[in-house]
């Protein structure tokens, strides 16, 4: 079962990843893909840790490699979120890679019992005016495409309420 779950900014996408999870009551790898590259994200990382405290989740955290941490996840698994693993590829300078490294992940996510794979939604608003926003756009667009594709059933956030699309 994969459950994608996406939305804009701030719309509640986290917490209701995190509220199926523990529906789940079974024990549950969380695999985070931010890095701390400054302050603000420091402090954005520590208050989702904070969120998870007390849950019984074990945390992989992977900025890059997730084919690789689900195979070392248990089989229920949260990935939260693609939007910062697209950002990393790309201030990594793997864009090449991408491709294969998504289809990698898919084919790791079918493997699990349950899986909830959370991301945003970037391209409601305007067309960014410059290549590189663009850019990160298209990747992300084709990474969400696919995850909802192979999913069971996906959801939009919208104002904190989720929205059933498939």
């Amino acid at each position: 079962m994969i459950i994608f779950i996406s939305g804009g900014v701030k719309s509640g996408k986290s917490g209701r990843a995190l509220k199926l999870a523990r529906e789940w009551k079974r024990p549950v790898s969380f695999i985070a893909t931010a890095e701390v590259l400054d302050d603000e994200m420091k402090e954005r990382i520590e208050r989702h840790k904070a969120e998870r405290e007390g849950l019984g989740f074990t945390t992989l955290e992977e900025p890059l490699e997730l084919a690789a941490a689900l195979a070392l996840s248990g089989g229920y698994v949260l990935v939260d979120c693609l939007t910062m693993w697209v950002n990393n590829i790309m201030y990594h300078g793997r864009e090449a890679d991408f491709t294969k490294m998504l289809d990698a992940f898919i084919e790791g996510l079918t493997g699990k019992d349950a899986c909830i794979v959370v991301s945003n939604e970037t391209g409601f608003g305007n067309i960014p005016a410059d290549e590189l926003t663009r850019r990160y756009n298209l990747i992300l667009a084709e990474a969400n495409r696919k995850i909802a594709a192979a999913a069971n059933h996906v959801e939009l956030m919208v104002a904190g309420l989720p929205l059933t699309v498939k």
